[in-house]
């Protein structure tokens, strides 16, 4: 890896759609990735796997009250969904620039668990763009609002995150993400 891309790093979930894709690319473009998991999760990719403690998971607990505010929703409380919403704390805090795939709602939320990724990062003050199925274009938080952009992956550790319901238009958008921010894939 060229020495500019030394520190880049895909931080993700390795669930079923947007994730798998994200790693999927990070493996053609040779980009290390670390997918956030727990004991009993059922992931579509094992590349870069980091099994969370209940000691890592309870840190993602705080931002569960935090972001529930923030979105105005509550969310089911059973284990398994908490434990995935708690792993979307590491995938936040350990990126410089989370990259998500869904729908930006009329209250500039993000629809579902994704959501909570994307106010993770605001709350953080990390860069955020969005790349909205319906819409199919992506959009950059910029102060307080959502902004059409044409963004490009940092080299730096970045997360991606997103719906399980990835579409074509979806996959291309990322694959095109990875185009523009790293030319071609590596053979």
């Amino acid at each position: 890896m060229p020495e500019e891309r030394s520190k880049l790093k895909l931080h993700s979930g390795a669930h079923r759609g947007t994730e798998a894709e994200f790693g999927n690319l990070a493996a053609e473009w040779g980009i290390p990735e670390v997918n956030f998991s727990f004991e009993g999760h059922q992931r579509a990719r094992e590349q870069g796997v980091q099994i969370l403690s209940n000691e890592d998971l309870q840190k993602g607990d705080l931002s569960m009250e935090i972001v529930s505010q923030r979105m105005s929703r509550t969310y089911a409380r059973p284990d398994s969904i908490r434990r995935v919403i708690q792993s979307i704390y590491h995938m936040v805090t350990n990126s410089y620039h989370i990259f998500a795939v869904g729908w930006v709602q009329p209250d500039d939320t993000v629809k579902g668990g994704t959501g909570w990724g994307v106010e993770l990062a605001k709350l953080f003050n990390r860069d955020v763009s969005v790349y909205d199925q319906d819409r199919k274009g992506w959009f950059t938080w910029r102060g307080d609002k959502w902004e059409p952009d044409t963004p490009m992956i940092p080299h730096r550790p970045f997360a991606g995150t997103g719906t399980r319901n990835l579409t074509d238009e979806g996959k291309t958008a990322l694959r095109e993400l990875f185009e523009r921010s790293f030319g071609s894939p590596q053979s």
